[in-house]
């Protein structure tokens, strides 16, 4: 991949109340993703209909809020009773792979936050720097896997960090002491890649947490016979293991077929409110940050 050069956005706004699963406040404080997911990626297509960008080629050139730092500044004051916690990030990544300048962002951001005593949560495909070792012990870091394949990934997540290098990230970080977690999300059916999801989950069986989630918008998925039997099977084999090994679980909505005496969460259920206020929250981010002004960087 030829890297493309990162361009420069500013925005009005940064942190806010997000009703995604297992969120609070978060920020995102970058438009587009390199990682250029072939899922296809839910936060792309919430761009394209919005009329954020017009084209594949376009959500993977990366748009840094170059003054984010500035923003949260300013927003922590007004913010700061309310948050439990802030989520980086929902519809980027923070520590997008080979792009040094977001990461270091990313990094600042984590520090202003815990400065004000405002516990942080990252969620990449890409690398967790060592860095990050440095701050608030309360911090919880995760990585996206959802297979140990790399021609899949070359297939569907061509431009992330290679999946041996993001558990090796995240392991250093759990030896440190830091609350670690896996998104096993949005996870293939069998006609897309055949793989043992046992390796997957021994793979990342130092984790603290787990999370399981199906593949959607995808017409393979879907064609897939007994797919939503196939994914309530994976949901329990999630639980089975994380009961055993004492670690904490939670299963996306419409993932699992729930039974009266099945929990998708080890900690609470999600309201039927909430689960639709995930729907909506991508349409909510895009269109609010409609017309920011774009400049061009090359690092």
């Amino acid at each position: 991949m030829i890297k493309k050069p990162l361009l420069h956005i500013r925005r009005k706004s940064l942190l806010y109340k997000t009703g995604v699963e297992y969120g609070d406040y978060t920020i995102n404080h970058v438009e587009g993703c390199s990682h250029g997911c072939m899922y296809p990626c839910y936060a792309m297509l919430m761009a394209r209909r919005f009329g954020k960008v017009k084209s594949y080629e376009e959500w993977i050139q990366p748009k840094l809020v170059i003054n984010a730092a500035d923003l949260l500044r300013k927003e922590i004051p007004k913010y700061r009773d309310k948050i439990k916690f802030v989520h980086l990030c929902f519809t980027t990544d923070p520590f997008m792979y080979g792009y040094q300048e977001i990461a270091d962002m990313s990094i600042r951001l984590i520090e202003l936050l815990n400065e004000a005593g405002i516990k942080c949560t990252a969620l990449t495909k890409g690398s967790l720097p060592p860095k990050l070792a440095e701050f608030s012990k309360e911090n919880e870091y995760g990585i996206t896997l959802i297979s140990l394949n790399e021609a899949f990934r070359e297939e569907y997540e061509p431009y992330s960090e290679p999946y041996n290098e993001r558990i090796q990230g995240l392991h250093a970080l759990h030896q440190k002491g830091f609350k670690t977690w896996v998104s096993i999300e949005p996870y293939p059916t069998p006609n897309i890649v055949t793989q043992d999801f046992g390796k997957i989950l021994d793979a990342v069986s130092f984790v603290d947490k787990i999370i399981f989630g199906r593949l959607n918008y995808n017409a393979k998925a879907s064609e897939y016979s007994d797919h939503k039997g196939y994914y309530t099977h994976l949901s329990r084999q999630v639980i089975e293991f994380c009961k055993k090994k004492k670690k904490e679980y939670h299963i996306k909505s419409g993932t699992m077929i729930v039974t009266q005496e099945e929990t998708p969460c080890s900690s609470t259920k999600k309201t039927e409110k909430e689960v639709m206020a995930e729907n909506l929250e991508l349409q909510g981010i895009f269109k609010k940050h409609r017309g920011t002004r774009i400049k061009k960087v090359y690092d």
